[in-house]
């Protein structure tokens, strides 16, 4: 993303956003609560219209393509409202995730037993309705939905959040194995014992800007930055 603006009705809430997201590695997005993180996340992916500014993708600038041709270049998200079809078995909402199949028989069999192996709760709950699982078994289902397919970017928005620990716990283990595939994660989390387990480089936002960027080591490293940005210490 370079220059990035957003408008949302009346109100300008990023202005003039740059961000690199290194191939491979956890982009960890910060900030305080308003800062823009949510709709930095959402214009990425075609949700919300940039105003102004590019957003390109190995090479290609996809800023005036809409939600449904970013996610087919490989693009998964996982909204903070978890999103599930609550009317839906967990079965088809992955289902409905799978671009290139019509019925799960076409749905690559080694992958979703990888998937189930992250997430037990998939497989247990594979012919409930979403809507009846607890909430972290919906976050469950719906990091499983965004990597049905393989994916080369997945945008996370505070996956943890109001999660008991040992879901807190799965899910970072399977994130971390998400990683190891290869693929490349922007995550916005408020949970930062969880989110410098995973991260490698740290962007943080104020007032719809990144005011600060720097590897993950660095930032742990600079308190006067923590403190100054978050009002905190990692």
């Amino acid at each position: 993303m370079a220059g990035v603006h957003t408008h949302i009705g009346a109100y300008h809430i990023l202005h003039g956003v740059d961000l690199v997201v290194p191939k491979g590695q956890v982009t960890l997005l910060l900030g305080r609560n308003g800062a823009g993180k949510t709709t930095t996340l959402r214009t990425l992916m075609g949700l919300w219209a940039a105003s102004q500014g590019s957003i390109r993708w190995n090479g290609q600038d996809i800023t005036a393509t809409d939600t449904a041709s970013r996610a087919r270049l490989g693009v998964g998200y996982v909204p903070e409202s978890m999103a599930v079809f609550a009317d839906l078995t967990v079965a088809e909402n992955l289902l409905l995730a799978a671009h290139k199949a019509s019925r799960m028989e076409d749905v690559d069999a080694q992958r979703l037993q990888w998937i189930k192996q992250l997430f037990p709760a998939v497989e247990t709950f594979w012919h409930y309705p979403a809507g009846k699982l607890s909430g972290g078994q919906k976050q469950m289902v719906a990091v499983a939905r965004a990597v049905i397919e393989p994916r080369e970017l997945l945008v996370i928005d505070e996956p943890s959040k109001g999660l008991a620990p040992a879901i807190v716990a799965n899910l970072l283990e399977a994130l971390k194995e998400v990683k190891r595939q290869g693929t490349t994660i922007l995550l916005v989390e408020q949970n930062l014992a969880f989110a410098r387990r995973l991260g490698d480089q740290v962007a943080v936002m104020e007032d719809g800007r990144i005011v600060h960027a720097a590897s993950q080591a660095d930032f742990i490293a600079d308190q006067a930055a923590q403190q100054r940005y978050l009002g905190l210490s990692l």
